[in-house]
């Protein structure tokens, strides 16, 4: 008997020991592509919660489709508690082989949930459809939300509380949690608790307060919709249309369960399940007394983490209580994350570490955490956070030299394993790296081969990253992927070669809850935006009058996201804050008449206006943008907001605490310059004029010199008269005469 089939046969007869144990469970997974023969390998991922212990007691089920075999499976602790209900979560990778990428989908179902539920609950049933196809919008293969949960949460029964539910689609598609309602198929008891409310949309579930105490089940379903309607096909060569969620909200049911789940088109259903706990009355409801507050640095709900392949992971918790005291911090997340707690007074800090391996790159992972304190035998939790891990390639490390108008990167090829020297690229993969018996080198100039622009307030920050790539017909690899990041620093206020000046590459910044986000400026040739200014011509040289069309384009790794353009205005240098500037937006609203918008409310901002220039002894406008971006629908957004009068009261936003962030702060960004260029029958004008002028500047030549020769005349003039001796008359005596 083979170890896996041995190990198998364990989790199966000690499923028959793990009756009224059970808190709950989940299961995502993860294409891992096709392999030579045409089969294809999913990595699925569950977790389960027992009292009794923390092995992996049960095993799936095939329920529909063809499911495949089972090539390995691991399993670990992940977590446990004893403050007065023990349990112990775990957390299993399964491995199977199947035929093809068509769905099919894994059931299990047992007995029996944690004794003393409300309702008296006995058997679970978990359902998860599972659909590896691929995708026309994303041409690569369907992947399941990501979510995970603390097993047991406990809130008092006083108090108003919410409990966000993580539910991540690395797809961006759109999430919805719904309650379990294909009776004894996705749930066993389907039941709808009163004094709760579950906000599908925003996955959210919200207890009211004045609830019985005791344990209840919560039997939820995560679903993903694509944001358009798509077809998703197989490699059998059928295929299937997937739609958007519609909007319509069905009428609450009489019947606490329904036979057939509700209308639509998900690409994947996944199980969540756990044990809500109603505790008796607190004194006060306020976080950061008897209940735990999560303190910074404790990242908010929903914040991303970029991590790379065999990179150490670590994030830092704290919470305080002053009339509780701080006993532990419960987790959930992967294989082999650790975690170490300290204690001081009515502080409390954990630190979790975890490194991906190799296997792990390009998958999501969740983590969730949660306070926990006792004061007597009460026991109190703080707020439920969560946060997406996203793993990334292998990275390396680079020798850069850079100068003022270049960059170097030397890789010494021992240093990475796995690293061919003919399979890699910078991130334009028409620059070429060369190599020799030691090293992979690279070289560039600041504004080409991709390279990246961040700044901050006192510095310039070029970027830009060799790279793996493989033959695009290729369906498997046995090459290590491989991310070198490379960046050189200019200080503003030094001097810098303006060769990197002539055209800004895109800008990137990174914010807590909206990871890294990168917005591009630019020219366009007409109002099709079809075609782009080539960076190498400019400046760009555009007639006095002419529409000029711009582009501002954001991209973001979180789904769903809206660009809102704060202000522009126009400068004769590459400065925002110059003393000499000509408004075009302000406050959203369009200031100069001759603005066309073509798009907006979306990742990307289309306008157009005419050309101009300043007046004065200035050759160039270079045109500066404040902008932001936000989630979109949120209504207390900025974007949301729109036009608005500087002269009005600032409208105070009240920002839901589930969210980490719903709009960044306002990033300045530029491009340019412009240079009036004169247009054909401009220059016949000034030819003509210069020709007018000529004979206008002969004909005033001879009026002046005759003029001058009059004035000096009657200068002359003057000045003999006023030379004369002056006569002097006196009365003669009466006796002459």
């Amino acid at each position: 008997m083979s170890q896996l089939t041995l190990h198998l046969l364990l989790l199966a007869l000690a499923s028959c020991a793990s009756a009224s144990h059970y808190y709950g469970g989940t299961m995502t997974y993860v294409s891992k592509g096709q392999n030579p023969d045409g089969s294809f390998t999913v990595d699925i991922r569950y977790k389960e919660t027992f009292r009794t212990g923390c092995s992996t007691y049960n095993r799936w089920s095939c329920a529909s489709g063809n499911c495949g075999t089972i090539t390995s499976l691991q399993s670990g602790r992940v977590d446990s508690s004893s403050a007065g209900f023990n349990w112990c979560h775990s957390d299993a990778l399964m491995t199977r082989h199947l035929p093809s990428d068509e769905p099919f989908e894994l059931r299990m179902a047992s007995c029996c949930w944690i004794t003393n539920t409300a309702g008296g609950v006995l058997s679970w049933r978990l359902l998860t459809h599972i659909d590896l196809g691929t995708r026309s919008d994303t041409l690569a293969p369907n992947r399941s939300p990501v979510t995970t949960v603390i097993p047991h949460i406990r809130l008092p029964s006083n108090c108003h509380r919410n409990i966000n539910l993580l539910a991540h689609d690395p797809d961006g598609d759109q999430v919805r949690c719904r309650y379990g309602l294909v009776y004894n198929v996705e749930c066993a008891s389907c039941q709808q608790h009163s004094n709760f409310y579950l906000d599908e949309d925003a996955c959210v579930l919200h207890h009211y307060g004045y609830t019985s105490v005791g344990a209840r089940v919560f039997e939820f379903v995560v679903e993903d919709f694509p944001r358009q309607q798509i077809s998703v096909s197989y490699s059998t060569g059928s295929w299937a249309s997937k739609f958007p969620l519609s909007p319509a909200t069905p009428s609450p049911s009489s019947t606490p369960y329904s036979t057939a789940a509700p209308g639509g088109t998900p690409l994947s259903r996944i199980p969540l399940q756990l044990i809500v706990r109603i505790d008796g009355a607190v004194p006060s409801c306020t976080e950061g007394v008897y209940l735990p507050r999560l303190l910074s640095p404790t990242p908010y709900n929903g914040e991303f983490f970029d991590i790379a392949v065999a990179q150490e992971l670590e994030i830092h918790l704290k919470a305080q209580a002053t009339h509780s005291q701080l006993s532990d911090f419960l987790i959930s997340g992967p294989l082999n994350i650790t975690e170490q707690k300290t204690f001081s007074g009515s502080v409390a800090e954990s630190t979790l570490k975890w490194t991906p391996t190799e296997n792990d790159n390009g998958v999501h992972f969740p983590i969730c955490f949660i306070a926990e304190s006792k004061a007597g035998a009460s026991v109190y939790h703080s707020e439920m956070r969560c946060i997406i891990v996203r793993v990334g390639p292998r990275a390396g490390e680079a020798n850069v030299i850079c100068s003022e108008t270049t960059m170097t990167v030397e890789v010494e090829k021992s240093s990475i394993i796995g690293l061919h020297a003919d399979h890699l690229r910078l991130n334009d993969p028409s620059c070429t790296l060369m190599s020799n018996a030691t090293h992979v080198i690279g070289s560039m100039s600041l504004n080409s081969c991709g390279t990246q622009l961040e700044e901050d307030d006192e510095n310039l920050i070029f970027k830009n990253e060799i790279t793996t790539f493989e033959d695009p017909t290729a369906v498997i690899t046995r090459r290590h992927e491989v991310e070198i990041g490379f960046s050189c620093v200019y200080p503003k206020t030094g001097k810098v070669s303006l060769e990197f000046r002539a055209h800004k590459v895109p800008f990137i910044f990174t914010e807590r809850g909206f990871g890294k986000f990168t917005y591009q400026f630019e020219f366009y040739h007409s109002s099709q935006f079809s075609q782009m200014v080539d960076p190498s011509t400019y400046p760009v040289e555009v007639p006095l009058k002419e529409m000029i069309y711009m582009e501002i384009e954001s991209t973001s790794s979180i789904p769903n996201t809206v660009l809102f353009v704060e202000s522009c205005r126009a400068t004769p240098i590459d400065d925002p804050s110059y003393h000499l500037y000509y408004s075009i937006i302000e406050n959203g609203c369009i200031i100069d008449d001759t603005v066309v918008v073509y798009a907006e409310n979306g990742p990307d901002y289309k306008f157009g206006m005419e050309a101009f220039k300043f007046i004065g002894n200035y050759e160039e406008v270079f045109i500066s943008c404040s902008v932001v971006l936000c989630k979109a629908g949120d209504p207390s957004t900025r974007c949301a907001q729109g036009c608005s009068n500087s002269t009005a009261a600032p409208a105070v936003h009240h920002h839901r605490r589930r969210s980490v962030a719903l709009q960044t702060a306002s990033h300045y960004i530029s491009q340019g310059p412009l240079r009036l260029k004169r247009s054909s029958k401009e220059s016949a004008d000034t030819v003509r004029s210069d020709v007018s002028a000529t004979s206008l500047n002969m004909n005033l030549v001879f009026i002046a010199g005759t003029l001058l020769a009059l004035v000096a005349m009657v200068c002359g003039v003057v000045i003999f008269k006023s030379k004369q001796p002056k006569v002097k008359y006196q009365e003669l005596p009466n006796s002459e005469f």
